[in-house]
């Protein structure tokens, strides 16, 4: 039962975890959207990985693993500057540049996983 029921919800997971930054960055790009450029940069930056991200799993490139351990990371991310958001009502230079440094980690990951020559096949 338990096993089934994994079998189910990991894939549903997954599949909400790439989703939700395509709804931030289009909320992100709504002319009326309070945010301003830099928080659109942030929120382009993860569209951008997560959409390599859905490149590496449908070529191949990446594994079940490496997939399910790239999207953990950008849900770390995405809660982190969430959490930034809301504490003190303003996204600072610092919690911005700490959240930058940290996708810029990920993309390097995104890049050795995509290149390491594992593949689903």
């Amino acid at each position: 039962m338990k096993e089934s029921l994994k079998k189910l919800l990991a894939p549903a997971l997954f599949v909400a975890a790439l989703a939700f930054p395509l709804a931030s960055e289009a909320q992100a790009n709504h002319p009326n959207c309070r945010h301003n450029s830099s928080s659109r940069s942030v929120n382009a930056r993860q569209g951008r990985q997560t959409t390599r991200i859905r490149q590496g799993v449908r070529s191949g490139e990446l594994t079940r693993r490496e997939t399910q351990r790239l999207a953990a990371e950008q849900a770390v991310i995405r809660t982190q500057e969430a959490f930034y958001r809301r504490s003190g009502g303003e996204f600072t230079a610092r919690e911005r540049a700490r959240v930058q440094r940290e996708l810029q980690q990920s993309s390097k990951h995104i890049y050795k996983q995509k290149h390491d020559r594992q593949d689903r096949n």
